[in-house]
């Protein structure tokens, strides 16, 4: 399993996509005015340490902060030097050396840009340096790093049209790390856009090959796969590669609010589940890629877990399935009577007795009435067959 000593064998953290979290939750209204100057400071250190002028400016902009002109004054200097000695090891290279060395230079520049914030000259560089190689593999790991782009600055064509070109470059011969590699990037931008089912596959394929310490840690990995495991996945699929699954246990021994979560479903204590839910709700919020998809995902969430218990009854009283759930039975009835309406929920409420009755479409009896529709469909046939056969 993947654990902290082996972070060292996923690519650079460039861009720092810790960097777009932070600077998403320092814009929320939520933090205390305390949380938000501890993330200002966190920030702004990483962007003095690392000279990163246009993503400073950035972060002034969208948290509207004075932005130090010495500062800025500072940090541009560094980056001119620095782009100057890049430009200058480039131009060394494509006088005395080889194919190999003049990339690495490039790729060198490619990346500081990137990691500075200038969006724009690092796509650029890396497009000159895409149209003069040929090495799946380079190819592979520069499409990868635009993914990793298109993630810090929220640019969902740069990571659909990159995800589309990694899947082309991994069937003409992508190595078993890159591929592993691919299924966490596949899994995140799935998770960003809704497709719950897309991303718990990708997540569980990934569990025991994780590396890709560039987009999260592991323990975050983790979680996106539990919550999308839970919304995706039928019981018995849940239990086997969730619930059984060791190596997603050995962390959630660590994360007890995440496990607790999962199984307060899995064994139907559904009042506890209503309370952890609650919890997941507020870490979604506060997730760049999960916060427009908190609303939808408690909701689908309420109505599995009360599809869930409906299924062990024929009909059971409005009073008692609130107390399981830990609601009062107006909020029951009001909630269960949207879904009815809605139909999400496949049950009715009879308002003057208190009682829910299941209403689940008879599989048995609508297979058998198939059976024999079909059935007299081949009697119809036979009886034509024999008559051309008797004349």
């Amino acid at each position: 399993m993947p654990v902290e000593l082996f972070e060292e064998e996923g690519l650079e953290r460039i861009p720092d996509l810790r960097l777009s979290q932070w600077l998403f939750l320092a814009t929320l209204d939520r933090p205390s005015t305390k949380s938000k100057d501890a993330l200002v400071k966190t920030m702004m250190d990483i962007i003095k340490t690392e000279n990163m002028t246009p993503f400073y400016k950035l972060v002034c902009k969208q948290l509207h902060l004075f932005e130090d002109q010495a500062l800025v004054a500072t940090m541009q200097k560094a980056n001119e030097e620095k782009l100057k000695e890049l430009d200058e090891n480039i131009q060394k290279a494509e006088e005395s050396d080889g194919e190999t060395e003049i990339r690495e230079a490039m790729i060198a520049k490619a990346h500081y840009l990137s990691k500075i914030g200038n969006k724009a000259e690092a796509l650029s560089q890396f497009r000159t340096i895409l149209d003069k190689t040929v090495l799946p593999g380079c190819r592979l790991d520069i499409t990868f790093h635009l993914i990793r782009m298109g993630f810090f600055w929220n640019d969902r064509d740069l990571i659909t049209s990159n995800i589309e070109k990694a899947n082309s470059l991994i069937e003409e011969g992508g190595d078993w790390d890159r591929r592993n590699r691919l299924k966490v990037y596949r899994g995140l931008h799935s998770l960003s856009i809704r497709d719950f089912d897309s991303a718990a596959k990708h997540f569980l394929d990934a569990v025991a090959t994780f590396t890709s310490y560039e987009l999260m840690d592991y323990k975050n990995f983790i979680v996106y796969t539990v919550l999308t495991s839970l919304i995706s996945l039928k019981r018995q699929d849940l239990r086997l590669k969730v619930v059984m699954g060791s190596e997603i246990q050995e962390v959630l021994h660590s994360l007890p609010a995440v496990k607790e979560y999962l199984m307060s479903l899995f064994e139907c204590r559904y009042a506890d589940f209503f309370l952890y839910l609650a919890g997941v709700e507020q870490f979604m919020h506060s997730d760049r890629y999960l916060a427009a998809h908190a609303r939808y995902y408690v909701r689908e969430m309420r109505i599995r877990a009360y599809t869930q218990h409906l299924d062990s009854y024929s009909s059971l009283s409005l009073e008692s399935m609130a107390a399981t759930f830990g609601v009062t039975m107006n909020f029951l009835d009001a909630e269960l009577s949207r879904f009815i309406a809605n139909g999400r929920i496949a049950c009715k409420i009879d308002k003057v007795t208190g009682i829910v009755e299941t209403t689940r479409p008879d599989n048995v009896n609508s297979q058998y009435q198939a059976m024999i529709k079909h059935g007299d469909v081949l009697l119809n046939r036979i009886q034509k067959l024999s008559q051309v056969i008797n004349m």
